[in-house]
């Protein structure tokens, strides 16, 4: 697997059920398959081959103290790998398959490689609801470990072009099955203590998850190794500075909308929803702050977003995006920061 930050382009095919077969037999390889989900595009391997596993830690230079994500066929599969409570299985039962994972316990002989974990006694695990993420995993007779598909760090893709964008030739093969409809990664629940806990907010929203197994608690500081991705304060990130709760945008300024938040003085003005649909503005989010982060513009000015169902994860992503970029210089003059 090259790593090599060559310009090559990968192949980008689409998912008829040859290329599917080709994927699969390239995850069964050891190899790197870039594809859709509901949520964004992940960058998948055999999460039982350790050296497929570090492959996309490689691929994606990504910290290896930062766990990834399994991808399973089904809740059977899945009780092979983790130990189920009663949270769980009723969570399984009412939210999967979608954008949900669940931090649980190891089971006993686990063939999920240590490495998805971070070397931790827990494992990250969902069961996805796209169909070309099934098809892949059927066809490649293995749980498929998979971050999001693109260096580490920076703003999640949500169609094939980003990720060809952002990876070229570290990945083998990029699925192109369309826009992703979420838009937004999973959230993420850790179930590993006797209070359940929302590590990462996104595609299911927390009222979801508490109608089913009442309050979830804020996550926890963590020491060491995080418990889930998308715990990393930098994070989602563009190039530009971000500023968060702009009303209206500076001299210079890009600016991200949301409803009735035009800031029309802006050069330029991109709308995540102009009627104000939150999960409409989540499945605009990463691909409008990538067609935002341009050398012309000195920030990307964002409005202000309820939080509120998908508002939290949306905020989220925006938080973690501000944070990242807090400290660079701002652009100018066709400089990046």
């Amino acid at each position: 697997m090259a790593t090599s930050s060559t310009k090559k382009r990968p192949q980008i095919v689409p998912p008829t059920p040859a290329n599917l077969e080709a994927a699969g037999r390239l995850i069964r390889a050891g190899r790197l398959v870039a594809f859709p989900t509901e949520t964004v595009y992940g960058l998948g391997a055999d999460a039982t081959h350790g050296r497929a596993v570090a492959a996309i830690f490689a691929a994606k230079d990504r910290p290896r103290f930062n766990p990834l994500i399994v991808h399973l066929a089904d809740r059977a599969a899945a009780e092979e790998a983790v130990v189920f409570d009663e949270r769980a299985e009723r969570l399984a039962e009412h939210l999967w398959p979608g954008a949900l994972t669940l931090v649980l316990p190891r089971a006993a002989g686990s063939a999920i490689s240590p490495l998805t974990s971070a070397g931790l006694d827990t494992l990250a695990i969902r069961v996805p609801g796209h169909h070309v993420t099934q098809a892949l995993i059927a066809a490649g007779a293995r749980p498929i470990a998979a971050p999001s598909a693109n260096r580490s760090g920076a703003v999640s893709p949500t169609t094939a072009a980003h990720v060809a964008e952002s990876l070229r030739s570290r990945v083998d093969m990029i699925i192109d099955g369309g826009p992703c409809p979420i838009g937004i990664e999973s959230t993420v629940v850790d179930l590993t203590r006797p209070e359940p806990a929302l590590l990462r907010p996104g595609g299911v929203t927390q009222e979801d998850i508490e109608a089913v197994i009442g309050p979830l608690a804020a996550a926890a500081e963590e020491g060491g190794a995080p418990r889930s991705p998308g715990r990393l304060v930098r994070h989602y990130a563009p190039r530009l500075p971000l500023r968060l709760e702009a009303e209206e945008a500076r001299p210079g300024e890009a600016y991200l909308a949301f409803g009735a938040h035009q800031a029309a003085a802006a050069a330029t003005v991109l709308n995540l929803s102009p009627a104000g649909d939150l999960p409409e503005a989540a499945a605009n989010l990463f691909a409008m702050l990538r067609r935002l982060d341009r050398p012309e513009f000195t920030a990307i000015a964002v409005a202000p977003i309820p939080e509120a169902g998908l508002g939290r994860a949306i905020n989220d992503r925006l938080r973690h995006a501000a944070a990242a970029t807090a400290d660079r210089p701002l652009a100018g003059g066709g400089a990046m920061g």
